[in-house]
């Protein structure tokens, strides 16, 4: 997954760094804190969370992005995190339980993943469906985590089961 001079995390190992960084930063955190970050990456900044150290003394600098577009209503922080335990959970879940992961690949980006958990919420009788991606492809040690929401019809037209993606959860 991510790359820095010396290495790359596995798989697992990311999603292990990535899902506690999301829980410090959004569920651990005192909420104001929490909100602030919510407002700059909800208005399409890139937050940076913190640099991690490595077993091989390398450091990694996370990152972290929100793409709402496809978010069915008007997005709010209580929605959002939300979305995010959610997604969390299920990361989680699929850590413990050693599911395999499924990892997409981005068109036209190869160092740009999407997980294959998602994080399904329903607001005001709209189910959203919240994944987290990674991207690789800035100067190396540096990851960016990029949240998104997903059109969750693709899940019905795909016949995964009335709607159900994997990984789903209602909040």
């Amino acid at each position: 997954m991510a790359q820095s001079d010396a290495q790359t995390i596995p798989k697992e190992k990311f999603l292990l760094i990535a899902t506690n960084l999301l829980h410090r930063q959004f569920i651990a955190a005192p909420r104001t804190e929490a909100k602030r970050v919510f407002r700059e990456v909800a208005e399409g900044r890139s937050m940076p969370m913190t640099t991690v150290r490595m077993e091989d003394n390398s450091t990694v600098a996370f990152r972290l992005e929100l793409d709402h577009s496809e978010f069915d209503g008007k997005l709010n922080f209580g929605a959002f995190r939300a979305s995010l335990a959610v997604l969390i959970n299920n990361l989680s879940r699929s850590l413990e339980e050693k599911r395999p992961v499924t990892v997409f690949n981005m068109q036209h980006r190869a160092q740009s993943v999407l997980f294959g958990v998602t994080g399904v919420t329903v607001e005001q009788e709209k189910p959203n469906v919240m994944v987290l991606g990674a991207d690789t492809s800035g100067p190396p040690g540096n990851v960016l985590l990029r949240l998104m929401y997903l059109d969750h019809r693709q899940f019905v037209a795909s016949g995964a089961g009335g709607g159900a993606a994997p990984g789903q959860a209602s909040a």
